[in-house]
């Protein structure tokens, strides 16, 4: 069995390190009440940052006003997180 505090620490792990790399923000400067704007990152670093994601994990995330209104890097988190598993609960059937 799986733990899934792991699990979800571990895809958390990875989306600050894209948030970090596409963002061209410095790992070590992201926490997850960071704000996205007080990181510098931009609408074109959004989008980098979400396309990414979706071709690390292969899902598709509709930029919304789910994702748009993320104003920190915990909000983004959780809002791709979600749609993560919902991806891969659909997966599944």
């Amino acid at each position: 069995m799986t733990d899934t505090t792991d699990t979800d620490l571990d895809l958390t792990e990875q989306l600050l390190a894209i948030v970090a790399e596409e963002g061209m923000v410095e790992r070590d400067a992201i926490s997850l009440d960071a704000e996205l704007e007080h990181l510098g990152i931009k609408s074109a670093d959004f989008v980098m940052i979400l396309m990414a994601i979706e071709e690390k994990f292969g899902v598709y995330l509709s930029v919304d006003d789910e994702l748009t209104g993320a104003k920190t890097v915990g909000e983004l988190v959780q809002v791709v997180t979600r749609r993560i598993a919902e991806h891969r609960e659909q997966a599944k059937n």
